[in-house]
């Protein structure tokens, strides 16, 4: 049997974190500065810990506003000081509760903009480096967080199940009406193509090849409850063990 590493990003007071986290392998908890609170933190780490889910940090660019999904200019020494503090936040809040955080994901702009732009890149890794340097950090294999890190930091790779690719495997944007893949049906063909063909099919019918090693389903995607229940039928009528 082939296992699937899913994570999800939670603590995002979207109201069905309960009904998640007992699909998802690894979770990447709001570290308060796009969603959340400290008391959102710690009832997240909780129901992590009794799904016995690995637990993450997901920081952002300070802007409750916008979620944390629009780019913001940020000098490099507060930004590496934002992304530090947040994940502080969730490590010191997890070891509390007696367990220890696995890894690192950066959220929304702040992880497309790490993509493509070195300097961000850079300010995400001395963050995650000034905390602990054994922590996994995820990010697309494409990337240049994944290139800069690759020789400092663990890195782990991914996908998401629930969004449209552009041709240069870069996310659709969220401004565009097929960004986001709601239907639960339509997840799965997308999600079992990278599973049994490594590739992606594009928003323009493009396939491209891929390498991976966790798919993400967004915790705020209204259908995600419904999306996980799906995903976890379909693969264990296929002998996969989907968590």
């Amino acid at each position: 049997m082939k296992r699937i590493i899913l994570n999800a990003d939670v603590g995002e007071e979207a109201g069905f974190d309960d009904k998640i986290m007992p699909y998802v392998s690894w979770c990447n908890i709001s570290c308060g500065s796009h969603a959340g609170n400290e008391q959102v933190i710690q009832d997240t780490i909780n129901l992590a810990i009794k799904n016995k889910v690995k637990i993450g940090a997901h920081p952002s660019y300070p802007d409750r506003e916008n979620f944390g999904r629009k780019s913001m200019e940020l000098s490099y020494d507060d930004l590496v000081k934002t992304i530090t503090d947040q994940i502080q936040l969730v490590k010191h809040f997890t070891e509390k509760a007696g367990v220890k955080l696995h890894h690192v994901k950066p959220h929304g702009a702040l992880y497309n903009d790490a993509i493509k732009n070195e300097a961000i890149a850079l300010a995400i890794i001395e963050a995650v480096k000034n905390i602990d340097k054994s922590l996994y950090l995820i990010t697309a294999k494409y990337s240049k967080l994944s290139y800069l890190s690759s020789d400092e930091l663990n890195v782990k790779y991914e996908v998401f199940a629930d969004r449209n690719y552009n041709k240069d495997l870069t996310l659709v944007s969220r401004s565009k009406e097929n960004a986001v893949i709601v239907d639960p049906d339509e997840v799965f063909e997308h999600v079992y193509r990278m599973i049994s063909d490594n590739k992606i099919r594009t928003a323009g019918g493009e396939e491209k090849s891929i390498f991976f090693d966790t798919i993400c389903v967004h915790g705020d995607n209204p259908n995600s409850v419904e999306i996980l229940e799906y995903l976890s039928k379909k693969f264990s009528d296929l002998d996969f063990i989907l968590k």
